[in-house]
């Protein structure tokens, strides 16, 4: 055997030793129970167990404890299902309050920080926050406190991780790096697992879907169903795909993992046939493409068409290209698109009682998958002015940063930030999972202006004589 070392590319350094041992120990208790059939052991421990490695990350190992709550999001899902194949279907099952469990460890951050948000300039992300927890409190008097609760998850989660990392825009580089290496990775294992969900439908899927409910994502048969791959669902998986792909344009390192990844990714994205997530993709792409210097732009150019020309072969294959033309076809005539006609005919008919809804119902009230109707809805004028309101200002500010476009990867946190936005009229990405993607990469695009703005004042500090330095005070 060769003692050369592989390439940096599939090289695992698994350090900080404490830090892995401790997730290590959490893949491994999972995957004994799993094959013991001891599901409603883990059904408890395993929200528990991450919570604690979690809370043991964000103390000791920080940065580590992004990468650990970006992979709680993307398998927890997954994790739910081998453990409903093995020992019974449950529904609600408590495994999928993991990731929300681990990223609100987060509110230590918030906890510690509220009464400096006008000195670090994260008023923003508080109005946020406020417009949530005041729609909170609405539902929670005028509903289920437990549905009440639950929904503040999913509303929450999202809006302090981006308010976590904006907060620590001082380690930013070490942030960048961790998030690149996660999406490769997560990319190739999330667009891996769902083309094999497309061609084979393990069991696990399959009786979860039969189990589940849910038809709209197609027969429980191979090539019969709308790929969702790791996550719980369609739309989810395909804005996670659209940011990352997005991402892995601007990672110039791990070339050969980037390419594995990148055609597993756009095959999977295609066979989601999630239409708006590949308007969002597209959207993100030209926001890329703009903000880079000529340079920069040249090269991603040549990186998307040798992408293209890989992923190609795939799409064209029976009985993928069938279906994905299908669905390609229906962008030029949606008058005859079913699906949008019904959610225009339902955007008409409660937009009228939507305007007058000014205190709001309560988050976790009316669900549909407008999110204009969902915040006027369930935040009301009240909450939805607050939240935003600062939503607005986070994303003019990420705009308005020039100092930027020599940083690809701030560069490409816009255009995931872009890709989530478009969707706003069409489906509901502040949410759970899609709302990691929208808030998740706000809060790095913030802190990467922060971060470039604070090394340009320190190097103009370095270039000008002593007597000028108070200038710049």
């Amino acid at each position: 055997m060769s003692d050369r070392p592989l390439p940096s590319s599939f090289r695992l350094e698994l350090q900080p030793a404490p830090a892995w041992i401790a997730i290590l120990a959490l893949v491994f208790f999972c995957a004994l129970c799993i094959l013991a059939g001891a599901g409603k052991i883990l059904n408890l421990a395993f929200p528990v167990g991450a919570f604690a490695v979690g809370l043991f990350l964000y103390f000791r190992y920080p940065v580590l404890y992004i990468g650990f709550s970006w992979w709680m999001w993307f398998l927890t899902p997954l994790v739910r299902r081998l453990v409903d194949y093995r020992s019974g279907f449950s529904n609600p099952s408590p495994i999928l309050l993991a990731p929300f469990l681990v990223t609100l460890i987060t509110l230590i951050t918030l906890w510690q920080n509220l009464p400096k948000t006008a000195r670090q300039g994260s008023l923003p992300f508080v109005l946020s926050i406020a417009g949530i927890f005041y729609s909170f409190l609405v539902g929670f008097i005028s509903k289920s406190p437990v549905e009440a609760c639950l929904a503040l998850l999913e509303w929450l989660a999202p809006v302090i991780l981006g308010y976590h990392l904006f907060l620590n825009w001082r380690n930013y580089p070490d942030y960048r790096q961790n998030m690149q290496r996660v999406f490769v990775w997560g990319v190739l294992v999330m667009g891996g697992y769902g083309i094999i969900q497309y061609v084979i439908m393990p069991e696990w899927d399959r009786f979860w879907l039969i189990n589940s409910g849910l038809t709209t994502f197609g027969s429980p048969e191979p090539f019969g169903f709308r790929v969702w791959s790791t996550l719980n669902s369609t739309e989810p998986f395909a804005a996670m795909m659209a940011a990352g792909l997005l991402l892995l344009l601007s990672n110039h390192q791990q070339k050969v993992l980037k390419v594995l990844a990148s055609v597993a990714g756009y095959s999977a994205l295609l066979l989601t046939f999630a239409r708006s997530s590949w308007l969002g993709w597209l959207a993100g792409l030209l926001t890329l493409i703009s903000s880079l210097k000529p340079k920069q732009r040249i090269s991603l150019i040549i990186t998307l068409f040798a992408i293209i020309i890989l992923v190609i072969p795939l799409s064209t294959l029976e009985p993928f290209s069938e279906k994905i033309s299908e669905r390609l076809e229906t962008f030029s005539s949606l008058e005859d698109d079913n699906s949008f006609q019904n959610r225009q005919a339902y955007f008409k008919m409660v937009f009228g009682d939507a305007l007058t809804s000014v205190v709001g119902l309560g988050i976790g009230g009316v669900a549909t998958d407008n999110s204009i109707l969902v915040m006027l809805f369930q935040l009301g004028w009240i909450g939805t002015i607050f939240y935003m309101g600062g939503m607005s200002l986070l994303i003019f500010s990420l705009f308005q940063s020039s100092e930027v476009g020599f940083d690809p990867f701030a560069v490409a946190a816009r255009a995931a930030v872009i890709s989530a936005l478009v969707r706003l009229p069409i489906n509901v990405p502040m949410l759970g999972v899609s709302g990691t993607i929208l808030w998740g990469f706000l809060g790095i695009g913030i802190a990467a202006h922060q971060y470039h703005h604070h090394q340009h004042k320190i190097n103009l500090r370095e270039s000008l004589p002593p007597n000028k330095i108070n200038l710049l005070k």
